[in-house]
Parts: C-alpha cells; structure tokens; sequence
C-alpha cells in the first residue's frame, strides 16, 4: 500500500510509463525507474522534488561531466560530492557513495565496537536514516540528518573478485532482502543531498573548535542518536557538520546548542529497545484493525495499487505482491492490513509444523504477529476410499478453495459460532502443476465467473494458495482492548490423547459440533476431533459458554458444506 502522499502522487502521474513503478523496501517507498540501459534508479521522496537533476545521465553517466564537477571527499569508501548538470538553469549539489554490503570493515580486528558489525545494504541504510530523521524532527531542534535521494543500481555486472565483497556475507544480505533481490555481481550507490559546512575535524584543523569541544559535540551525536534508539558503531567526528562563521565560530540556537547535521550511515543500527518499541507499536496497531477490519467505512479513494473486492459475501483489500509476483487478498476493508500479510514479513520466518494431517504452520512474523499458514488443498482429489459411503459423499464435494474456507469461517462467526480468525488469502507467484490422476477441477469450474480488478481468474489451477489465520490465543476484542492475558487453545483430539478430557467428553464435543452446525445448515462432511478447538485461559481454567459447556472453536473448513437453506448473512 502506498502511504507516502509525495510518492503516491508520483505514481497517479507516471503509472502509465513503461518502467515506472511504486517499490516498497524495508518500509521505505520509492519510485522505480527501469532506465533505458537496464539501471534500476530507487528515488524516494526527498528526491522526487528535483528528479532530473539526479538522473544518472545529469551527473555520473557523462563521465567527462562528472571528472570536470566532481570531488572526491576523504574517508575509506568511494565518495564524491557532485555538482549536476542544470536543470531550469539551477544546478543541484549531491553526494553519491558506493556501497560496501559484503566487504569486510577496514580495522574491524583493532576496533572492538567494529568485531561484530556488518556494512548497511543501500535500501537497510536508507531504512534506518528515515527512521532516524522521523525521530530527530520530533524531538530536536539543533540537530538535522542528510537527506536520502536515491539508489543507483547500473546493470553493467562486475567479477565478485572485483566488489571486495564476501560470497558467504553477500549471501545472508541476500536472504534479509525478501523484497527485493540483491545482486551480488551489481554496484550500488547511494545518493543524498550535499549539507554546506565543514566536519568537526576540519573545525578542529581551522582552529574553531579545540579538542575538547570536538570530543564534546562527538559524544554528543551519540547522544542524541541513542535518545532516538540509533547507533553508530564508528561514530566519528567526520559525520558531523557544523557552519562556520566568519570569525564567530560556528552556528548556534537560541539556547547557544551548536547546530549540526548528521552524515555517513553505512553502520548505522537501532539499538535493541528501539527493535523491540517498534514491534510492540505494530503488533498495538495490528491488534485493533482486525477487531476493525469489517466496521470501517470503506474508503472512497483506494491506493493506486490495491483494490476491494467481494468474493462469496466476504470484503478483502485485494493486490499483487511485487516482490514474489504473486497475489493477496487480506480479509476485510482496512488497506493498512495489506502489508502485515506480505510473504516477505511471515513466509521466510522460522517455522513451526503444527498438523501430521497437513501443510500447516505456526510463525511469528517480522511484526511479532502469531500467524497460522497452511497450503489449501484445492486443486487435489481428496484422498477417501469411493466404495465407503461417507468418503464418497466427501469425493463428490471435494476440497474447498481457500475463499469458500474462509466464507464459511466468517459466515459461522457472524451466526454466533466461534472459528478461528481468517486472515488473507495468499497465492504464490512460482508455478506448479499437479498430476492429472490427483487433479479435480470442481472448483475452478464453480469459481470461474470470479475475475480479480485485473481480469484475471482467482483461482488459478498451476498455482499454490495458502490460507492465512489468525494464531488463537483470544478474541480479538480482547486483545485488541489490552494485549496479553492470553488463552491457550488446544484441539479436542489432542485434549483427549493428553487426558485432559475424557473419552465421554469428547464425544459429546463431537456431538455438540454436528448440532451447532446443523443448527445453521452446514455439515462437516469429515468432522474429527482435531477440527475444534477448546481453550483455557491464563489461569489455566477451561473457556466456557454461557450454558457452562467447553466453547468450542470450528478451527478447520475443508470439508465444510453448506445445505440448501444456508446463505451468507453479511
């Protein structure tokens, strides 16, 4: 979803444009530009205001350009400052860098604050510097951070032995970049603004400060970026810039604080609180939308990107997912959900095989949510025996798609019998097929009048769906009123086989599913213990309804089918 107003109103103008396009990386937007030589160019949205200035072609292309109007500043790492070429006759100051992902830091073994460091990829250091200027805006007033413009990515590769990279370092940047994939044969530059002054040691070399005043503004930096949650493992007096005035030594506030600004973010990191305060804000956010996410109005005005759509008496935000070319659709009206279910921020986290039945997983994801994914079966022949009645009859129905499991889940909650929480649908970009002796094509033929905003169908049959649900741990009004407290959930099956209930109990469990869902006209057409859930709480006392029975919790909608009499009520 497209938050940044700056980058959305680029994409209105410029969405029609081959090789133009909204890329989202580590929670920054950037306009994407595919330029006519295969170079990707990332501009965000303090480079958009002045985009043709920072065109690679104004100021590192024209390399007799660049040699007569550049600068190369002091320091380890290749870094210019660069004027540009003009542009309505006012030409635009800039520093480009190279970056160092993968290299090894210069005098890491003499340096214990460097030991375990790692260079910043351009779109992590891009990611941490807006997050530093968000905070420092807030908070402060003397103290200002360079401005992130861009990412040069040229599609010219180079041999690995001539990066300075390291395979094995390359290959876990690699791995952190879902959302994008990181060359390693590529260079990649990143672009900011230039800030006029001098560096507290030339400050020092020009006799404006002295040593202790260099040494005091230093720690200084420090602290103010610790204040925010920010480190930088080589903090320097280089990475600050102070004005000088003539004769007056160097500009100041009202309250005599020197002014300075922050450069130099290629080891720049948030400290382990600030990780920590960020996931407790999302999972805060996160916890009341979903209480949310069927009462919101829905919007007038959608992101460019995203669209709502109704399948089956159910509202979801639908979109593509860029970074695997697959699909989304998250349950409900709410466009800010769109990104906690991306696959970049749950699929490649570890996970936890919760089910011998099935592909189903438990996972706690970049956001510290609970989810619960599992591999829908549609598509597949279920696997019963036609020469035993009941099997039959589930033969002849076959497996639901994800957006009938989900339509059931949403229909039982809304007719007061509690499910788990669906959550989004996810289709993944890789084909596969599936052998014509194991294929029903039931599904894709009943579902073949609905069409994504694309034209697209939204069951496709050479392709994986996984249903996404909520991780039970108590209703989602609760959670989202306060956090915590939490209920534990446990199938009936497993209940029994543990002895936490007996074998009288769980038949009447059984027995009071079959008439709970009878009561509104839908059958499990293969009803087994493992497909409720019964809960206990903090206490470890059993949840239960008002009548005083175990509340039983419909956790699994595969062989769900609706009778005659049975509609959606939405």
């Amino acid at each position: 979803m497209i938050r940044d107003t700056v980058i959305k109103e680029w994409y209105d103008r410029n969405k029609g444009n081959d090789g133009n396009s909204v890329a989202k990386i580590l929670d920054v937007e950037y306009a994407h530009f595919v330029l006519e030589n295969g170079d990707d160019f990332y501009v965000t949205r303090y480079g958009l205001p002045f985009i043709e200035h920072i065109m690679p072609d104004n100021f590192w292309t024209d390399k007799s350009w660049f040699e007569r109007n550049s600068e190369r500043l002091s320091g380890t790492s290749s870094i210019y400052k660069v004027i540009t070429k003009e542009v309505d006759g006012v030409n635009r100051h800039i520093v480009i860098k190279w970056n160092r992902m993968g290299q090894d830091i210069p005098g890491a073994g003499e340096d214990e604050e460097l030991v375990t460091a790692e260079f910043n990829s351009p779109f992590e250091e891009f990611s941490l510097v807006m997050g530093l200027r968000d905070e420092i805006s807030r908070h402060s007033g003397n103290v200002f951070i360079q401005k992130p413009l861009a990412i040069y990515v040229p599609s010219e590769p180079i041999e690995l032995d001539r990066t300075g990279r390291r395979e094995y370092k390359m290959r876990l940047k690699i791995e952190a970049h879902k959302e994008i994939e990181l060359d390693m044969t590529r260079s990649y530059a990143v672009i900011y603004e230039w800030i006029d002054g001098i560096d507290a040691v030339q400050a020092f070399d020009k006799k404006i400060f002295d040593e202790e005043q260099m040494r005091l503004l230093t720690l200084d930096a420090e602290r103010e970026m610790k204040k925010e949650g920010f480190l930088v493992r080589d903090n320097k007096p280089d990475h600050i810039i102070v004005d000088p005035i003539e004769d007056k030594g160097v500009r100041t506030d009202s309250n005599g604080n020197v002014i300075y600004g922050l450069i130099d973010f290629e080891l720049l990191e948030r400290t382990p609180k600030k990780d920590l305060e960020i996931k407790k804000t999302k999972r805060k956010d996160y916890l009341k939308r979903q209480r949310d996410r069927f009462s919101l109005k829905m919007p007038d005005d959608f992101h460019p990107h995203l669209h709502h759509v109704n399948f089956l008496g159910v509202d979801y935000v639908y979109g593509k997912v860029e970074s695997t070319k697959g699909k989304l659709w998250v349950v409900g009206k709410d466009t800010h959900l769109f990104d906690y279910f991306l696959p970049e921020r749950w699929r490649v986290m570890p996970k936890t095989k919760i089910s011998v039945f099935s592909e189903m997983y438990h996972v706690i994801t970049k956001d510290n949510i609970h989810l619960v994914w599992k591999i829908s079966n549609v598509g597949l022949q279920p696997d019963m025996d036609p020469f035993k009645k009941d099997e039959e009859k589930i033969l002849a129905y076959g497996y639901n798609s994800p957006f009938e499991e989900v339509s059931l889940a949403v229909e039982l909650h809304r007719k007061g019998i509690a499910s788990i929480y669906p959550r989004a649908i996810y289709m993944s970009g890789n084909k596969t097929n599936i052998s014509e002796n194991l294929f029903d094509s039931s599904r894709y033929g009943s579902h073949s009048e609905y069409k994504t905003p694309d034209g697209e169908p939204i069951l496709e049959n050479n392709r994986h769906y996984m249903i996404i649900w909520g991780y039970w741990n108590g209703p989602d009004e609760k959670l989202a009123a306060k956090d915590g407290d939490y209920y534990e959930g446990i199938d009936a099956l497993r209940a029994y086989k543990q002895g936490i209930i007996t074998r009288a109990e769980y038949i009447d469990l059984l027995q009071a599913t079959r008439l709970k869902l009878a009561a509104v006209n839908i059958e499990d057409l293969n009803l087994r213990g493992n497909h409720i859930l019964i809960s206990f709480d903090s206490d470890h006392k059993l949840v239960t309804d008002r009548k005083g029975n175990p509340e039983i919790r419909i956790c699994n909608f595969e062989f769900l089918k609706r009778n005659e009499k049975s509609h959606m009520s939405i």
